[in-house]
């Protein structure tokens, strides 16, 4: 077999080692499942719901992506800035999910049912504050509807931050 030249050597040892360095740190967290957030207690009726609390940009652009599953009565509470129309979807997330779109004084306005890897926006029917996601099936198996009020949400009014 032919030996190769010492350059040959230098610059196959070099280029492959940056590369995968840089993969390495542009891939890895988005590969890796997202951590857990602080949580907060919410209620609806009778039912205690565990959530993770998404009220930064970051973390309600990361939301439940990459998770694998989620234990029943927790969910995700995305904390927004302001009322509006917000939409969510389910870019990079995993598990079915329904969520429901919440207005400044605690009330769904709407709830939505979305599927695993789809990019299809799911809005607030009327100016939301909050959304909160359980796994898809949770509101409806709990006779959960528009018009029902969250509890536990007084704490992150704009009033209180």
């Amino acid at each position: 077999m032919k030996r190769k030249s010492r350059s040959y050597w230098r610059h196959l040892t070099r280029f492959p080692r940056a590369v995968f360095a840089g993969l390495m740190l542009c891939s890895g967290p988005l590969l890796a499942q997202q951590p857990e957030l602080p949580g907060t207690t919410l209620s609806a009726d009778i039912y205690v719901i565990h959530a993770e609390v998404a009220d930064t940009p970051a973390t309600r652009a990361i939301g439940l992506m990459r998770r694998k599953s989620m234990p029943m009565g927790a969910g995700m509470l995305f904390v927004f800035d302001e009322s509006a129309r917000h939409c969510m979807w389910m870019k990079n997330t995993l598990i079915p999910l329904s969520v429901a779109f919440i207005d400044e004084r605690g009330q769904i306005t709407n709830i939505a049912d979305m599927q695993p890897l789809n990019e299809s926006s799911h809005c607030a029917a009327q100016p939301a504050r909050y959304a909160l996601e359980m796994n898809q099936g949770w509101f409806k198996k709990r006779g959960i509807a528009a018009g029902r009020v969250i509890q536990g949400l007084e704490r992150f009014s704009p009033a209180r931050r």
